[in-house]
């Protein structure tokens, strides 16, 4: 029997598909699916099924030094023991086995995880490795008729990434938050990549920060030829004889506004025009991918994401490529005739077929890894995918679209004029032909009219306009943005830039998008750089990439590499040590910074927003427990606090993070005393303990803000019921014969007609009823088949199922992601 071993198990059931030709057979085996024909089983892993970690010794953070774990051992131990024992009992009676992960260096460690599982289980059956780009037909069945061998170099480079990123983020992360007194679900994190792309997000913003703004003006007029008016700009030459459009003095731009006013006509002066050719852009990478992809809307994360499922399917590329040069084996003409089978894809094809000749364009970088990211011939249709999927999809195609077309032509027309001592220029530009536009539509191709004049024409003048502006602070980094960045500098590579931006999100220290670093944010950098701005420089970073890439070469070692890296991380706790309580004090102020609100009522110290042991969230007291003033939050999203002030308390706004249902919860105590002085109203009796105890139904207003129906003898009956947030609620005198309760409508000032409520018990039982999966924040098309294939298929089997028995069935999500998924279903 041969074993394949795949990086996930979607892979593992196409390439079962391929082989077979559709004829395996599924059997679970431990949780685990096994895809069996012909004497072949395939398996897929969930990526690292083993993980590097240090020995038990070492776990507690309060009796091991941070510093020690710059020089302790590393171990490897199972991180999805289901997957491992299963790899182990198939390879016990294996006669060979094909390592078939990700052909990258990450892949390439798996696939030496899996080479070791292996020959613990079978010392004898001999391991070959393949290879491909695609899950195609073709690929996969061109890679295991020519297999080959791993590459213990580059599985050892990724190997002493592991390694490295586990004891720095370990021990500077442990560090930090023992110093600051940060324990538990909130401890500070820190990481090799994860710092130094955090400081470039903080210097930005200290760019920011101390931007003082200039004023200056910009004058414009309209100029009108026989009827067809334009805009022409005001300008001057400086004292470096250029053009200059911004007056930096109030009383010339007054001077100049007041010519442009009394001026009836102008005269052209100068008329010139030329064609620009505009090239197709070249083949996407990682990168540009992103970068494009972020255009549409979408976070480097999401983007990566949802490339790699296209991937695992078969529809493009491996998504992680620095390569902008297509293979001498693309033969574009077949892959076109591939996709004209796609109609809305088939007049693009049919421009590109005409051509004369097909070239693709030729980017920077030309490896021998894998391809640019391009579609391949095994067409979806957009019923096979998400609108998401199938938006990222067409991308793909249209930049293979575009590397292939013309370039396209413009013409410039610019023309300069005088109105007595004030100069206006306008410039128009027109697409003469489109070229790539016409198959790529993601590039602005707006035209900008000019009509043609001869010089010495005299034109009208008309609306002169004078606009006071100030200059602006330099722009954040958009994700795709400080990506190319992070490229440029050496920090990170094409697999994980994206998910070192994730893990920032995650941990508090940027919000929003483009992403702002918090006060914690700032204050880590602001620690590292005082007192060992080793932590966050980008070089020393950038070097240790370069020792990475020379494991994968050849050219050093594992061990060399991590040796040296522990003696820089031994210099670096040199230098922490000595400033171990000045650092905790800054890092402790910043945190609270970030989560306060404003004075307390009661004592006047500073309210705070706190976690309880169970998660929840509410607003506690900075005097605790002297004081235990407190007020609730929703309890829905996470908390952040807004720079808005409540006028009449003093405290800061709040809002709840929560996806699609994120809202401003507004001044807590606000929401507290509107609650204590709104009446309860009484619908009726209550289901749960009318009969027994006279309980009835009110609408009750929460100082947390919710509204809901609920029990007049809570907390005795807890029976209850939601309600909309906003909205005033009318009871109607329509009754639900069924429950006895009167029907509401919500009438709502951001919605066009009132929302029939209907009886409260009879609309959440259809609620329950309608509720799917794909209702949850975070489970998209392709989650939830995965949830499905592990037995979880509707709202019930979430909430009864074992979150760490559907982490190990499900790739890619953890167990406390279920558990944050249950929360939500219930």
């Amino acid at each position: 029997m041969e074993l394949i071993i795949t990086e996930k198990d979607n892979a593992a059931r196409r390439i079962a598909d391929i082989l077979s030709g559709g004829g395996a057979s599924t059997e679970r085996s431990g949780g685990v699916n096994v895809y069996e024909w012909g004497g072949r089983r395939c398996i897929g892993l969930s990526g690292h099924v083993v993980g590097v970690d240090f020995p038990p010794e070492y776990s507690d953070w309060r009796d091991v030094e941070p510093a020690e774990l710059a020089h302790a051992p590393v171990t490897k131990t199972p991180t999805q023991e289901s997957i491992v024992n299963v790899l182990k009992r198939l390879a016990a009676d294996a006669d060979s086995a094909v390592i078939a992960t990700d052909y990258d260096r990450e892949g390439e460690l798996i696939g030496k995880e899996a080479y070791e599982l292996v020959r613990e289980a079978n010392d004898d059956a001999p391991i070959s490795r393949v290879r491909f780009s695609s899950i195609t037909e073709n690929e996969v069945k061109s890679a295991f008729a020519d297999p080959d061998d791993l590459d213990f170099d580059l599985a050892a480079a990724g190997e002493a990434r592991q390694i490295v990123d586990l004891i720095w983020g370990a021990a500077l992360t442990r560090f930090l938050s023992l110093s600051a007194r940060q324990v538990g679900d909130d401890f500070i994190s820190v990481g090799r990549v994860q710092s130094p792309t955090l400081k470039l997000i903080v210097d930005k913003e200290r760019e920011i920060e101390a931007f003082d703004p200039e004023d200056y003006w910009e004058l414009f007029a309209d100029l009108t030829k026989e009827g067809t008016a334009f805009e022409a700009q005001y300008f001057y030459l400086d004292e470096e004889d250029t053009e200059a459009e911004r007056v930096w003095d109030e009383g010339d731009a007054e001077a100049a506004f007041a010519t442009l006013r009394e001026a009836a006509s102008a005269v052209v002066e100068s008329v010139r025009r030329r064609t620009r050719t505009d090239d197709p852009p070249a083949p996407f990478n990682t990168t540009q991918f992103i970068r494009a992809a972020g255009s549409l809307g979408y976070g480097a994360g999401r983007a990566m994401s949802i490339a790699e499922d296209l991937y695992t399917a078969g529809y493009i590329t491996y998504p992680r490529t620095d390569n902008t040069v297509y293979p001498e084996d693309l033969d574009p003409a077949e892959l076109l005739d591939a996709l004209s089978a796609q109609r809305d894809f088939a007049d693009s094809v049919s421009l590109l077929q005409e051509l004369d000749e097909l070239e693709a364009t030729r980017g920077d970088e030309e490896t021998t890894d894998h391809p640019p990211i391009h579609p391949t011939a095994d067409l979806p249709s957009k019923s096979d995918l998400s609108e998401d999927e199938w938006e990222l999809y067409e991308l793909v195609v249209r930049r293979f679209f575009a590397t292939l077309a013309e370039p396209a032509e413009w013409e410039h027309l610019r023309v300069v004029a005088a109105a007595d001592d004030a100069n206006l220029k306008a410039n128009g530009r027109r697409l003469l032909e489109e070229g790539y536009h016409a198959v790529y539509p993601y590039f602005s191709a707006d035209e900008n009219h000019v009509p043609d004049v001869e010089e010495g024409e005299e034109l009208a003048v008309s609306d002169p306009r004078l606009e006071a502006k100030q200059t602006q602070p330099p722009r954040r980094y958009g994700q795709s943005r400080l990506i190319e960045t992070m490229e440029s500098l050496g920090v990170g590579t094409k697999s994980t830039r994206h998910n070192t931006i994730e893990k920032l999100y995650d941990r508090g220290y940027i919000e929003n998008d483009p992403p702002r670093p918090t006060r914690l944010a700032m204050a880590v950098v602001e620690a590292a750089e005082e007192y060992a701005d080793l932590v966050v420089s980008e070089e020393m970073t950038a070097d240790l990439e370069a020792d990475m890439t020379a494991i994968a070469e050849g050219e050093k070692t594992l061990e060399e590499v991590t040796e040296e890296s522990r003696e820089i991380l031994e210099r670096i706790f040199e230098e922490l040590g000595e400033s171990r309580e000045e650092i905790g004090e800054h890092l402790r102020e910043s945190l609270k910074a970030d989560k306060r609100l404003g004075p307390c009522p009661d004592c006047g110290e500073d309210l705070l927003v706190r976690r309880s042991r169970q998660g929840s969230y509410f607003v506690g007291c900075d005097g605790y427990p002297e004081c235990r003033f407190t007020l609730p939050l929703p309890s829905t999203g996470e908390p952040v606090v807004l720079d808005s002030e409540c006028e009449e308390h003093g405290l800061n706004e709040v809002k709840m993070l929560a996806g699609r249902s994120t809202f401003v919860h507004g001044c807590p105590l606000c929401a507290a005393e509107e609650a204590a002085e709104t009446e309860d109203r009484v619908i009726g009796p209550c289901p749960e303990c009318g009969d027994a105890h006279g309980g009835e139904l009110a609408i009750r207003k929460l100082q947390s803000g919710s509204r809901l129906v609920g029990c007049t003898r809570y907390p005795d009956c807890e029976y209850s019921l939601p309600l909309p947030r906003r909205g005033d609620i009318e009871i109607t005198d329509d009754h639900c014969e069924e429950h006895d309760l009167p029907e509401l409508i919500v009438h709502d000032e951001g919605s066009e007609e009132p929302w029939e409520l209907g009886c409260p018990i009879c609309n959440y039982e259809e609620y329950r009823a309608r509720q799917g999966l794909d209702d949850i924040e975070g489970i998209g098309s392709k989650t939830k088949e995965k949830l499905s294939a592990a037995g979880v298929e509707s709202l019930e089997d979430l909430r009864e199922a074992d979150a760490e028995a559907v982490a190990a069935d499900v790739e890619g999500v953890s167990a406390e992601r279920v558990r944050d998924w249950q929360a939500k279903a219930d």
